[in-house]
């Protein structure tokens, strides 16, 4: 396993503490399914330390979870500030150690050019979505497994560090969600102002800009964040 500091653990602690959850639909198609949802972790290659955090996590997961059907990770993964794509491809090498596959999506982080430049749309397709029979319609991807849809959905806009779903984006995961499956969401964005804040400005920065019409959509759907 990874060895990190005092000073390092705490600091990983607050950026990957996660539990595994498991998730059993009503339902006669559907089995458990075990996995583990890791947000904002922002890895960063300029602090040895978060990288050593990321290094035990996946060391951790594969010694004490060996039965989880995927591990997910809801953006801001990795700070953007190194040119290139250096932080993507450790953050890569990293996930790549987990047993299990991981499944990824987009937070403003990778998406943004600042400071440096960011990891687009191509280029984070290639890099995490393709070769993991996902059914992939540009940033977003749908995973059916064990009678559940697994929709990772990408909220972010370039240059920007608020989101808001693309039309394309809301007609995937609509055509998605009529087969009926009980569906879990996982995207940068959050639907809610969950913190209770009241700083408009925040408001806009943090929660999906166009909440009130994905939750319209998405009524009885677990959502991750």
């Amino acid at each position: 396993m990874s060895k990190i500091s005092r000073r390092g653990f705490i600091k990983g602690a607050l950026a990957l503490s996660a539990l595994p959850l498991s998730v059993q639909a009503n339902s006669p198609q559907t089995q458990t399914l075990k996995f583990i949802h890791i947000t904002d972790s922002h890895m960063d290659l300029s602090d040895s330390d978060s990288v050593d955090a990321m290094k035990l996590m996946a060391s951790f997961i594969n010694e004490n979870y060996k039965d989880l059907d995927f591990v997910m990770f809801g953006g801001d993964n990795f700070n953007n500030n190194v040119k290139g794509n250096r932080d993507a491809e450790v953050f890569k090498e990293i996930i790549q150690t987990l047993h299990c596959p991981a499944l990824v999506v987009r937070g403003n982080k990778e998406s943004s050019p600042k400071p440096k430049d960011g990891i687009y749309a191509d280029e984070f397709k290639s890099m995490f979505l393709e070769g993991k029979n996902l059914e992939i319609s540009a940033n977003d991807w749908l995973l059916n497994i064990k009678g559940y849809n697994v929709l990772g959905l990408d909220s972010c806009i370039k240059d920007a560090n608020n989101g808001r779903y693309t039309e394309t984006t809301m007609a995937f995961a609509e055509k998605a969600l009529q087969n009926k499956k009980p569906t879990i969401i996982l995207n940068h964005h959050p639907y809610t102002n969950y913190w209770g804040g009241v700083d408009p400005k925040d408001i806009h920065k943090y929660v999906l800009g166009n909440t009130q019409e994905a939750q319209k959509d998405s009524l009885g759907i677990t959502t991750l964040f």
